[in-house]
C-alpha cells in the first residue's frame, strides 16, 4: 500500500510515486515501471519509439514494468542464468534508484544497459538491483529495450535498430528528467555488459547520441555491428517457418509466442562464440551512420568521453562449459584448433602461438582464448590504443576479471561480474553464475571502482598509456595492476595476418 510519506517526482509525462528504502542505514527512494516511451503494439509494432501519453494523477512505481517478448533460456543455461519474466504490454520503462530525489543534490548518474545476445534479458534481474549504487551516492537508471525481431529484424518496409533507437529514447529521457530524481544529466555515464556494452560502443559513434552521456563502460563487448545479410538471414528463416512473408507488417500479423517460437528456432544454431545466423545492430545510416569501430578508430564520437573497458579471463566458458562443447573440443584436438584458426582467419601462426602461451591447456581452451581475443579483446586493445596515440585527453582504462566461479566448468565466465559490480552478489540469482560464498570483498572492490569512475571518471589505478596497464579483480583481494598482460598473444595476430581478415569481424555477443 502507498503510503503518505512516499516520494513522488513529477517527470515531463505525469507525476509517480516510488516507495522508499533503507540501505545500510542510508535512506533511499525507488521508482519503478516509469513509461519512457509508448507500448509498441498494434501499427507502431516495429517502428521507432514514440513518447508515451501524459497522465492525470499520481502513478504508482513500485513495480518492474512488463518485460519485452523473449525465449526462455534452454537448459543448461537456465541453471545458470536468470531472465524473469514479466507480463504485459507496456515494456518500455525505466526504474530509478536514488538517494533522495528531494535533495535535489545534482548527483553523478549511472544507466544500465542489460546484455542477453540482444535476444533475452531485462531490467527486472535482481543481480541489477540498484540499490548499492545509490548508498554509495551515484543515481541510477536501468530501463527495457526491445528484444529479438522486434528490436533487430531487418525488413524492408520498416526502419532497422528499433532496440537501439528505445536505448536512444531512454537516454533522452534521462536527460530530460533525471534532475527531478536529484540526478545530474550533465553527469551521465552509460555502462552496459556483453550486448549492452555493443549497444554503448554503437551508441558512442552515433551523432544522435551526442551529449547524452558523458563516460562510458564497456563490460565484455566491443562496438561493432553485424552484416546487413546476416540479420536477414534470421527474418527470412523466421518467415519460412511461418509460412509468411519476410516483412514487418505480416510479421505484426503473427501471434506474439509464434513469432517467438520461429525466433528461436531459427536462431538454435547460432552462438555468440561460435557464430551463425544472428539479430543485432546494422549500419542503417541513420542512428548508425558507419561501422562504429571505424568512426571511433577515426577519432569520431568518443574523443572527450572517459572509458572504462575490460573483458573475463574466460569468456568462452559460459557458452562452452554448460553445453558440453568444451568436452567435445577436448576430444577433437587438432580438428578443433583448426577450426578455430578458420573461424577467426588468423595466421598459420596464430593458433601455434596460443598453444606455446597456454601450455598445458587443452583444445578447448585454446580455442576460446584465440576466439575471444579475436572478437573481444584485440578490438577493445585496439580502441584503447587509437585513444592513446590519437586523443590523449580521454582517458582510458581496462581491466580483466579473473576470479572463478564455484559452479564447475565455469571458471572466470563471462558475466561473472555483474554481482560484483552492483554488489548484489548475495542474491541467489547471482549465486546461480559464481556458486556459493562468492567473496563480499570483491564486491567491494569492483563496485567501488565502478563508482568512482562514475563520480570522478578515475576508477583507481593508471590510465591507458604505453605502459599497457590492466587491473584484475581477484582471485586475491587487493588486486594487481599488470601492463600488458595480453600483448604477447595480440602480438600474435600482428605478425602473420590471415589472408583477407578484416579489421573486426562481426558478431553478436551475450
Amino acid at each position: 500500500m502507498p503510503a503518505v510519506s512516499d516520494p513522488q517526482v513529477s517527470t515531463v509525462h505525469g507525476t509517480v510515486r516510488g516507495r522508499r528504502a533503507t540501505v545500510a542505514g542510508r535512506p533511499i527512494a525507488v521508482f519503478k515501471g516509469v513509461p519512457y516511451a509508448a507500448p509498441p503494439q498494434g501499427p507502431h509494432r516495429f517502428r521507432p519509439p514514440r513518447p508515451p501519453e501524459r497522465w492525470d494523477g499520481v502513478r504508482d512505481a513500485a513495480d518492474f514494468g512488463p518485460t519485452p517478448p523473449k525465449p526462455p533460456y534452454s537448459e543448461p543455461f537456465a541453471r545458470i542464468l536468470a531472465d524473469p519474466a514479466l507480463p504485459g504490454d507496456d515494456w518500455l520503462t525505466v526504474n530509478v534508484w536514488t538517494p533522495d530525489p528531494a535533495l535535489a543534490a545534482r548527483l553523478p548518474v549511472a544507466v544500465w544497459v542489460h546484455g542477453g545476445s540482444l535476444t533475452r534479458g531485462s531490467s527486472a534481474l535482481p543481480v541489477y538491483d540498484g540499490r548499492a549504487f545509490a548508498r554509495d551516492g551515484v543515481v541510477l537508471v536501468s530501463f527495457n529495450y526491445r528484444l529479438g525481431v522486434e528490436g533487430y529484424g531487418l525488413f524492408p518496409d520498416a526502419p532497422p535498430n528499433a532496440g537501439l533507437r528505445d536505448q536512444l529514447a531512454a537516454l533522452e529521457w534521462v536527460r530530460d528528467n533525471i534532475a527531478a530524481f536529484g540526478g545530474d544529466p550533465d553527469r551521465v555515464t552509460v555502462f552496459g555488459e556483453s550486448a549492452g556494452a555493443i549497444s554503448i560502443g554503437v551508441l558512442l559513434a552515433s551523432p544522435r547520441a551526442r551529449g547524452l552521456f558523458h563516460r562510458a563502460v564497456l563490460q565484455s563487448g566491443p562496438p561493432q555491428t553485424v552484416e546487413r545479410d546476416r540479420a536477414r538471414r534470421m527474418v527470412r528463416r523466421m518467415a519460412a517457418r511461418m509460412k509468411v512473408p519476410a516483412t514487418a507488417e505480416a510479421f505484426a500479423r503473427v501471434d506474439p509466442a509464434a513469432l517467438l517460437a520461429a525466433q528461436r528456432e531459427a536462431g538454435r544454431r547460432s552462438s555468440p562464440l561460435l557464430g551463425g545466423a544472428a539479430f543485432g545492430v546494422v549500419v542503417d545510416g541513420d542512428l548508425v551512420p558507419e561501422d562504429p569501430m571505424t568512426a571511433l578508430t577515426r577519432g569520431d564520437g568518443a574523443a572527450g568521453i572517459d572509458l572504462l573497458m575490460g573483458w573475463t579471463a574466460q569468456e568462452h566458458l559460459l557458452w562452452l562449459g554448460p553445453s558440453g562443447l568444451a568436452e567435445q573440443f577436448d576430444r577433437l584436438g587438432p580438428l578443433a584448433l583448426a577450426w578455430a584458426k578458420a573461424r577467426c582467419r588468423g595466421g598459420p601462426g596464430v593458433v601455434r602461438g596460443y598453444r606455446s602461451l597456454l601450455p598445458g591447456a587443452g583444445a578447448a581452451e585454446v580455442v576460446g582464448q584465440v576466439v575471444t581475443d579475436h572478437l573481444l579483446r584485440r578490438p577493445v586493445h585496439r580502441l584503447a590504443e587509437v585513444r592513446r596515440l590519437a586523443a590523449p585527453g580521454a582517458r582510458t582504462h581496462l581491466y580483466e576479471f579473473a576470479w572463478p566461479s564455484g559452479v564447475p566448468g565455469l571458471g572466470a565466465c563471462h558475466a561473472l561480474e555483474l554481482g560484483f559490480v552492483f554488489d548484489t552478489v548475495d542474491v541467489p540469482e547471482a549465486a546461480q553464475l559464481t556458486g556459493a560464498g562468492a567473496p563480499r570483498w570483491l564486491a567491494r572492490e569492483m563496485h567501488g571502482a565502478w563508482v568512482r569512475f562514475i563520480t570522478h571518471g578515475d576508477p583507481g589505478w593508471p590510465a591507458w598509456d604505453a605502459r599497457h596497464p590492466v587491473r584484475r579483480f581477484g582471485p586475491e583481494p587487493g588486486g594487481t595492476v599488470l601492463h600488458g598482460p595480453r600483448d604477447r598473444a595480440f602480438a600474435l595476430w600482428e605478425q602473420e595476418p590471415g589472408p583477407g581478415e578484416p579489421a573486426l569481424a562481426p558478431t553478436a555477443t551475450g
